[in-house]
């Protein structure tokens, strides 16, 4: 693994942001994490403009920066964590 490669041990980030920032505050680039999940950099780049993607789509993304994707639904007496994903 080069240094482009390697991810912070812990990385600080605000609870909300867009893929492409997340992607910037994980310290990588879009060709390192095309890398991972095994397309091509322009496949990333219109990916992080979308504004609908399928989950599988962004469960790549979320897996490929180190993360898990977790999906909840919000209502007034609590969340709860949809597992069907």
């Amino acid at each position: 693994m080069n240094t482009s490669d390697a991810m912070p041990a812990a990385v600080a980030t605000p609870p909300e942001l867009p893929l492409n920032k997340l992607r910037r505050a994980r310290g990588l680039s879009q060709k390192t994490l095309a890398g991972r999940m095994n397309v091509q950099q322009p496949i990333v780049a219109k990916q992080e403009q979308q504004v609908n993607m399928y989950i599988s789509t962004l469960r790549s993304h979320i897996e490929a920066m180190g993360g898990k994707l977790e999906i909840f639904a919000r209502f007034p007496e609590g969340n709860v964590k949809i597992s069907s994903f």
